[in-house]
């Protein structure tokens, strides 16, 4: 929503002004579709160039999500913490043989498929049975184990920023297109020398277009949207990193709800649960039989 209102705000704002202080419509319109063609034709083509196919298909997602949003709400968290609970507990009171039919099978799981948003984001799923897949195996070193699994997190959050990356260095190059687009401008005025000043006046104001246009999208459009679509990968990557917290804790040794308070305060303070909150919904999930 704020993102809507920002760039509705930044055309009436940028454009009232131009209005205001006597500018007209017309050299801007005339010039707007060859000047969008060379600057953007441009932009997408060493969009194209520099990226990796799995960039390029995830862009139009990336710049969705810059408008909606982190995916992970307050209960998305309160979920996660609810399912690592479950998991440690069985873990702890039940034994490793207990828990093997959860982490082999998730999406048969009964604990697993009590949080089917959690579920569904195989990076999650994978990352939580890979975790105590290794722990079943003896490999009882916690400090292996975090290398492990902030090794994994690394390589996750790289490939997660492999947009907003693309993104900032698409604006970061649309300046410079702009210029480019306006050396041309130039040079078609320089062709038309002989012409009278108020046409040549015009041609050198549409030309000028090029620039404006090759700056706006890149501060104001294109490099907003990279920086607020990364601000949210990094968001998101902390609901991550709650797992790797939980888990080693566990392997600490803690027991399973203080293990679970460990991970609740690495939760974004806008999402936490208080431990109050935190605490009922430990109450309120359900038991294995």
């Amino acid at each position: 929503m704020f993102q809507i209102i920002g760039i509705v705000l930044l055309f009436a704002l940028v454009f009232g002004s131009y209005v205001i202080s006597g500018g007209k419509f017309e050299v801007i319109l005339h010039a707007l579709p060859h000047e969008m063609m060379a600057i953007g034709g441009a932009g997408v083509a060493a969009y194209l160039i520099s990226n990796s196919t799995s960039v390029l298909k995830s862009t139009f997602g990336g710049l969705a999500k810059a408008f909606a949003g982190p995916k992970w709400k307050r209960a998305d968290y309160k979920d996660l913490l609810s399912l690592l609970f479950q998991l440690t507990k069985t873990m702890k009171s039940k034994g490793v043989i207990a828990l093997e039919s959860h982490i082999e099978k998730p999406a048969e799981s009964t604990i697993f498929q009590k949080y089917p948003k959690v579920l569904k984001d195989h990076f999650a799923t994978d990352f939580i049975c890979d975790t105590l897949r290794m722990m079943t195996m003896n490999l009882e070193d916690p400090h292996q184990i975090e290398d492990a699994m902030e090794k994994q997190l690394e390589k996750h959050h790289h490939e997660a920023l492999g947009t907003p990356h693309a993104l900032q260095n698409l604006a970061d190059a649309l300046p410079a297109l702009g210029i480019v687009a306006a050396v041309l401008g130039v040079i078609k005025t320089m062709g038309s020398i002989t012409e009278p000043p108020e046409i040549l006046g015009g041609m050198i104001g549409g030309a000028l277009v090029g620039t404006f246009l090759g700056v706006f999208l890149a501060y104001g459009l294109v490099g907003p949207l990279a920086a607020r679509l990364k601000s949210i990968v990094d968001e998101e990557g902390a609901f991550y990193k709650i797992i790797q917290s939980v888990l080693v804790a566990h392997l600490h040794g803690n027991a399973a709800q203080i293990s679970v308070e460990i991970g609740r305060g690495d939760i974004p303070s806008a999402a936490q649960p208080s431990f109050i909150e935190m605490e009922e919904a430990l109450q309120a999930a359900p038991t294995e039989a």
